[in-house]
């Protein structure tokens, strides 16, 4: 896929420097290393957007609050009615 789009920023004089150095040692132009580098750090921030993270006790608790039955009794009367409709 063609790249067309453009990012632009500003760096100090010693962040210029930085990345002109780590992407020599790479053997990679800037842009190239600050691509990489931007992409993997989105992938990471992307990936633990998927997921929830909690204490283990809390998370136990959750587990225990979705087992335990709900007293709705309102409900539980609509169901023992007989169906108006059934189905053929």
């Amino acid at each position: 896929m063609p790249k067309t789009e453009r990012i632009e920023m500003r760096t100090t004089p010693e962040e210029h420097e930085l990345i002109l150095q780590a992407a020599s040692l790479t053997h990679t132009s800037a842009s190239a290393f600050v691509l990489e580098a931007a992409r993997a750090a989105a992938n990471k921030v992307l990936a633990r957007a998927d997921v929830t993270l909690m204490p283990e006790d809390q998370y136990e608790e959750l587990l225990a609050a979705l087992d335990r039955p709900t007293e709705i009794p309102n409900l539980a009367g609509l169901a023992a009615k007989p169906r108006r409709f059934h189905r053929r």
